[in-house]
C-alpha cells in the first residue's frame, strides 16, 4: 500500500534536488567570475551547500521511494543533527547581537558607533589583524563611501548633517564627531585648531580615498552594527526554517517506521 508519508518525503527531496542544482550553478559561476576576494570567499560554501544538499535530498529520495531503510535513517540522522545545528546557531546569534547600538548626536541625522558597546566575542572576531584586513578590502572594494560622493561631493555641511547615513559609511566614510575636523566635502575633513585627537580614530582618519576611516574602531563597529541587524533578520528566518525542518523530520520518522513495518511484513509473510 502506498503511504502518505513516503510520497510526502519523496515529494519534498526532489524539490530540495532540484533547488540544489541552481546552488552548485551558482556557486561554479562564482568561482569563475569572481574578480574580488569578497566574492571569491563565498564560492566554496555556495558550491558545498549544494552538494550537502543534494547528497541528503538523494539519501531521503531513494530511502522513502524505494523503502530503503538504511538510507532513510542517514538522512532522519542528517536532518536531526541540521535541526540542533541550526536551534544552536539561532540562540547563539540572539546571544552575542543583544548587545550594541549607535548612539544618537544631537542635530545629526546618523549615529555613531563605539567597538566597545558590542559583545566581545564579535569584537575579537574584527580586532583580530588577519580577519579585519579581508574585510577591509571587503569594504574598500563595495565603494560604500564612494557613494556619498556620487550623491553628491558639493554637498553643503549643514545637508550632510541630516543625512541618513548607514553603520558603514558613518563609521568607515568619516571621522568621529569626537574629532571636531572641519568639513569640506563627505569624504574631506581636515584638522583645526579646534580638533581633538583624543579619540585614537582621529589619528588613522585619512582623506586618501583608500584609507579614509577604515582602519578605525568606529568603522568596526559600524560593520558590527550591520552584522547584528543582519544576523537578527537570519535567526528569524531560522525560526521558521527550524518549524519547517521539524515537520519534515517527523514525517520522515513515520516513513522510517512504514519501511520498517513493510520489511517485516515481506520477512514473515
Amino acid at each position: 500500500m502506498v503511504r502518505v508519508s513516503n510520497n510526502l518525503v519523496g515529494i519534498l527531496n526532489i524539490i530540495t534536488l532540484l533547488l540544489s542544482i541552481p546552488i552548485i550553478g551558482g556557486g561554479i559561476w562564482l568561482s569563475k567570475q569572481a574578480n574580488t576576494e569578497c566574492e571569491r570567499f563565498l564560492d566554496k560554501p555556495v558550491i558545498a551547500l549544494g552538494v550537502f544538499a543534494l547528497l541528503v535530498s538523494i539519501a531521503g529520495l531513494v530511502g522513502s521511494c524505494c523503502r530503503v531503510s538504511c538510507l532513510l535513517w542517514v538522512y532522519l540522522v542528517v536532518m536531526f543533527l541540521l535541526i540542533l545545528l541550526l536551534f544552536c546557531f539561532t540562540i547563539f546569534a540572539f546571544v552575542v547581537t543583544n548587545k550594541g547600538a549607535g548612539e544618537a548626536l544631537s542635530d545629526k541625522g546618523y549615529k555613531e558607533y563605539r567597538l566597545g558597546d558590542y559583545s566581545e566575542w564579535l569584537q575579537k572576531r574584527v580586532n583580530n589583524d588577519k580577519n579585519w584586513n579581508k574585510i577591509r578590502s571587503c569594504l574598500q572594494d563595495s565603494k560604500i563611501c564612494q557613494r556619498l560622493l556620487d550623491d553628491g561631493s558639493s554637498t553643503k555641511v549643514e545637508d550632510f548633517y541630516k543625512q541618513h547615513l548607514s553603520s558603514l559609511q558613518s563609521g568607515c566614510c568619516k571621522p568621529s564627531n569626537d574629532c571636531n575636523f572641519q568639513y569640506a566635502s563627505p569624504t574631506n575633513w581636515t584638522q583645526t585648531p579646534t580638533s581633538s585627537l583624543a579619540n585614537p580614530d582621529c589619528s588613522a582618519w585619512s582623506n586618501d580615498p583608500n584609507v579614509l576611516c577604515y582602519n578605525c574602531q568606529s568603522c568596526k563597529a559600524g560593520l558590527l552594527d550591520n552584522i547584528k541587524s543582519d544576523w537578527k533578520r537570519v535567526a528569524v528566518i531560522n525560526i521558521i526554517f527550524l518549524v519547517f525542518l521539524i515537520i519534515v523530520y517527523t514525517v520522515g520518522c513515520c516513513a522510517f517506521r512504514n519501511n520498517r513495518e513493510d520489511n517485516s511484513w515481506k520477512r514473515y509473510p
